[in-house]
C-alpha cells in the first residue's frame, strides 16, 4: 500500500480509504465490522465517515454509522488507523440532513455540537480529519474557520476539509484562512470517477496550485462503473435500485448515475479493462488515485466479496496506453453524468 500526506499537513494516509456510508443500512455491523478488518488487514489505515450516515439520511438512522465505527475502533489501537468524518452543511438546500432536527448549519453552536457528539459515537477524543460535509454559502467562511481552528487548538481535532465545495468556494475560504490567521481547508472531498470527470475542468488545477489534497469519493460512480446496472439491471440490495423505488431527490439522483450515456461508457471502460488484464473496478479505482492532487481516493462496500478487486487496485500505476483510451472514451462521451 502506498502512502501520501494530506495537504501540507503531517498527515499520511493509505492511498486507497474505506468509506462507511452504507454501514448501518446496506451493511450490518458484523458486516462492516469484517470489511473494517479486512482493510485494515490489507494496508488501509484511511476511513471515512460523517454524522449523516448512513444513506440514504433517515432521523432515526442518524449517527448509527460512526457508532459502528466506534465499537470497531476499540479493537484497534487508536494511533494506527486515521479517522476521518464530517459535520452537515445547511438543511434549507440541496439536501436536508438527518442531524438536529434538520436545522443544521455551519456556525460555531452546529460545528461544536456536530463535533462533540460524533466524538462520543466514535469513541474517541480526537478526529484526524474534519470535514464541513457541504458548503454553507450563507454562512461567513470567517466563523467557520475560527471555530474549526478553534476546536484544532483545543486538540479535538488535527486537520480540516471541506466536501462537496465549489472552486469559488474553496479559494474563498483558503483566502480567509490566510487573512484570519487559522487553519485553513487541507482536503476536499467531491465527487470524481471516470464517469464525472468535472473536478478536472477547475478544481483540479486549484488543488495543485495551493496544496489541497483531493479525496474523490464514488470513483465507481456508485457502483455503476462495477457493470452492474448494465442493460437496465436494477440488483437487488443496490443503493440505486432502492432509490429509484423512492421517488424524489432519491430518484433524481439515481437517475444521474444510470443513464443511457454512463451505461455506454461503463462498457468502454469494462472492455478497457479487460484488454488491460483487470477488472473495471480495479480499473476505476487504480485510474482515481493516480492523480498528482490526489491523496487518497474512497471506496466502499457492502459485501466482503466486493473488496479484493478494490485492494488489488492498491500497487496498480496504469500505463500510457490505458489512459490514453480512457481519455478517448471521456472525449466522445462527454459528461455522462450531466
Amino acid at each position: 500500500m502506498q502512502f501520501k500526506r494530506l495537504g501540507r499537513s503531517p498527515i499520511q494516509v493509505s492511498r486507497i480509504c474505506m468509506g462507511t456510508m452504507t454501514f448501518g443500512s446496506g451493511a450490518d455491523e458484523a458486516t462492516a465490522h469484517r470489511i473494517l478488518d479486512r482493510s485494515l488487514d490489507a494496508g488501509i489505515t484511511f476511513f471515512d465517515t460523517a454524522e449523516n450516515y448512513p444513506v440514504p439520511p433517515k432521523e432515526e438512522w442518524a449517527g448509527v454509522t460512526e457508532e459502528i465505527v466506534g465499537r470497531w475502533l476499540k479493537t484497534r489501537r487508536r494511533d494506527e488507523v486515521i479517522i476521518a468524518t464530517k459535520v452537515s452543511g445547511p438543511s434549507h438546500g440541496w439536501i436536508k440532513s438527518a442531524q438536529r432536527a434538520g436545522m443544521t448549519a455551519l456556525d460555531r453552536h452546529n460545528i461544536t455540537r456536530a463535533l462533540e457528539a460524533s466524538l462520543k459515537r466514535l469513541g474517541t477524543d480526537y478526529v484526524d480529519l474534519y470535514q464541513t460535509h457541504w458548503p454553507d454559502h450563507g454562512t461567513a467562511y470567517d466563523e467557520t474557520l475560527e471555530t474549526l481552528d478553534e476546536l484544532i487548538r483545543a486538540g479535538k481535532i488535527r486537520v480540516i476539509g471541506c466536501s462537496n465545495e465549489t472552486t469559488w468556494g474553496l479559494m474563498k475560504s483558503l483566502a480567509a484562512s490566510e487573512r484570519l490567521g487559522v487553519a485553513r481547508y487541507e482536503t476536499i472531498q467531491n465527487n470524481h470517477s471516470l464517469n464525472n470527470r468535472r473536478f478536472e475542468d477547475e478544481l483540479a488545477a486549484a488543488c495543485k496550485h495551493e496544496g489541497v489534497s483531493a479525496i474523490p469519493y464514488s470513483p465507481l460512480a456508485g457502483g455503476v462503473l462495477s457493470g452492474k446496472y448494465n442493460d437496465g439491471a436494477t440488483p437487488d440490495a443496490s443503493r440505486f435500485s432502492a432509490y429509484l423505488k423512492m421517488g424524489g431527490r432519491q430518484a433524481t439522483m439515481a437517475r444521474r448515475f444510470i443513464n443511457d450515456k454512463t451505461i455506454a461508457s461503463t462498457k468502454r471502460f469494462q472492455a478497457i479493462a479487460a484488454e488491460a488484464g483487470m477488472s473495471v473496478v480495479t480499473l476505476a479505482t487504480a485510474w482515481s488515485k493516480q492523480h498528482e492532487y490526489v491523496a487518497s481516493t474512497i471506496v466502499g462496500a457492502t459485501r466482503e466479496d466486493q473488496l479484493d478487486d478494490i485492494f488489488a487496485a492498491a500497487d496498480v500505476t496504469l500505463s500510457d496506453e490505458v489512459l490514453k483510451a480512457v481519455d478517448a472514451v471521456t472525449k466522445e462521451i462527454l459528461y455522462p453524468m450531466g
